[in-house]
């Protein structure tokens, strides 16, 4: 058991040496989850508004504001456009939520979402060269219900100020309806991490994993344990890429999903989930059990586990079967258990186990492209572009059964996602701009560079502070006694 350090490079070794591998799992998670309290209250939060001009002598406050700054209003008036270039929206993301499905904890309150939107906009900057603002909004009516149009008009009221929108944590049916009406009715793009983004960097795991074991997407038989935003948005993109509906099955908490399902008939705002009820699992298979008999693969986006999917369910599976167990905070079943139920691959959604299936690989990429181009909205060729320049991204640098993904820290794939969906979106005639391909992809490399090295200069200037090694002490310590 060693002390830990600044950079967090081994979580492991920082436990003790006789802890389980369930105990270590547990143990890291407790960790992670003390120091990003700790961290956050020592930051307050962890994004800031730093000016991108600069201030030279006194005359140039009057160029930035008044009188000067009254012709970029009359330009903009003239020209709508323009503001793109004459204001920051070119470059600038609403990262928007009602908080009402924030991970595995549910609806958290407003504001409590904005832990993680905040973390979104970190993201977007240091990952995409993307600059963001998280919003986190009162989606209660008169009734006190969350109400879907109250998000809809939010987003069309904030839309002149910004080039995109990422929305996020929303919960279901009023996903779907936001998500849909937006798409149609704004001008800028609107993007639903959690269900597009989700989907999107799962197809991508998806195709390696294939690649890996030998498997083509038509052929497989999968399991979709799960059918909420992301789950549902993941089968329309697999079908989308070639998956065979008759052989997917998917599962909520009352069973199959299937032609059968009058409660789901029955409510038209679950549309997605009845358009999904008619063109998958044609035999009505209501238990997992026998659904996951002689199964390929397993997307499971369900509820926190470790215990939500069973070892006997993978046992089940055919040869080199393919499991996806992404739940946050805690993966439906640890990977270390899965692999003894005779999982070949194995994909979560955290950082600290292999196979990192995260959204936090697309969309940085994916909004910089479509903010270049000035695109109308992301279709969802224009994700499965982006699926396939992170799959294609990792399988060059070599894939195997523990390593299907880019990590986070390979730049060079949020460039290549940049440049593909961009160039996506002008052959699908959503863009307003038109560049090569280099071009993207460089300005993207070039922005990525310069967003890091301000955080580095602030680093080293000390404007942001270095946190003391007692709080990852103490962080250690609440996790091996919450463990113990």
């Amino acid at each position: 058991m060693k002390k830990p350090d600044l950079s967090l490079s081994d979580l492991n070794s920082i436990f003790p040496d006789d802890f389980t591998q369930e105990q270590l799992a547990k143990a890291k998670t407790l960790f992670l989850k003390e120091l990003a309290l700790s961290a956050h209250k020592f930051y307050g939060g962890k994004i800031m508004t730093v000016p991108k001009a600069g201030v030279y002598g006194f005359n140039w406050f009057n160029v930035w504001y008044t009188p000067g700054v009254s012709k970029i209003s009359t330009s903009i008036r003239d020209d709508n456009n323009s503001s793109f270039e004459l204001s920051n929206r070119g470059n600038l993301v609403a990262v928007v939520s009602d908080s009402t499905r924030v991970l595995g904890d549910g609806d958290c309150t407003p504001p409590g979402g904005l832990g993680v939107m905040e973390g979104k906009a970190f993201l977007m900057k240091y990952l995409g060269g993307v600059d963001a603002t998280a919003l986190c909004i009162n989606s209660y009516n008169k009734n006190g219900e969350h109400d879907a149009e109250k998000i809809i008009d939010f987003v069309k009221m904030a839309e002149p100020s910004f080039g995109a929108v990422n929305l996020e944590d929303i919960s279901q049916p009023n996903c779907y309806r936001v998500l849909d009406t937006l798409r149609e009715e704004c001008n800028i793009p609107v993007w639903h991490d959690d269900a597009q983004g989700t989907a999107c960097v799962t197809l991508a795991g998806l195709v390696n994993a294939l690649r890996v074991t030998g498997k083509k997407i038509g052929d497989v038989k999968m399991v979709l344990f799960g059918a909420g935003a992301a789950n549902t948005t993941i089968a329309r993109l697999f079908i989308l890429a070639g998956a065979d509906p008759e052989k997917i099955i998917m599962f909520d908490s009352k069973g199959g999903l299937h032609t059968d399902r009058e409660d789901i008939k029955s409510k038209p705002e679950f549309y997605r989930k009845w358009e999904l009820c008619q063109s998958t699992n044609p035999g009505k298979i209501n238990k997992i059990e026998e659904a996951m008999k002689d199964s390929d693969v397993l997307v499971a986006l369900s509820k926190p586990g470790p215990d939500t999917v069973k070892q006997d369910w993978i046992r089940s599976m055919t040869i080199k079967p393919i499991v996806f167990v992404c739940s946050n905070p805690v993966p439906e079943i640890y990977p270390y258990a899965a692999k003894e139920a005779g999982a070949y691959i194995v994909a979560t959604g955290r950082g600290d186990f292999p196979n990192q299936v995260n959204n936090s690989l697309g969309f940085p990429g994916i909004l910089k492209g479509a903010l270049m181009v000035k695109a109308r909205k992301i279709t969802d060729e224009m994700a499965i572009a982006a699926a396939y320049a992170i799959a294609d991204f990792a399988e060059k640098k070599g894939i195997e059964p523990d390593n299907i993904m880019p990590k986070m820290d390979e730049t060079e794939v949020f460039a290549e996602v940049a440049a593909d969906v961009a160039m996506e979106a002008i052959k699908n005639g959503v863009a307003l701009e038109k560049f090569e391909r280099d071009h993207v992809y460089s300005k993207t490399l070039e922005d990525i560079k310069e967003a890091r090295e301000t955080m580095d200069l602030l680093m080293n200037k000390g404007f942001i502070k270095e946190p003391d090694i007692s709080m990852l002490e103490d962080a250690v310590k609440k996790a091996v006694d919450g463990v113990s």
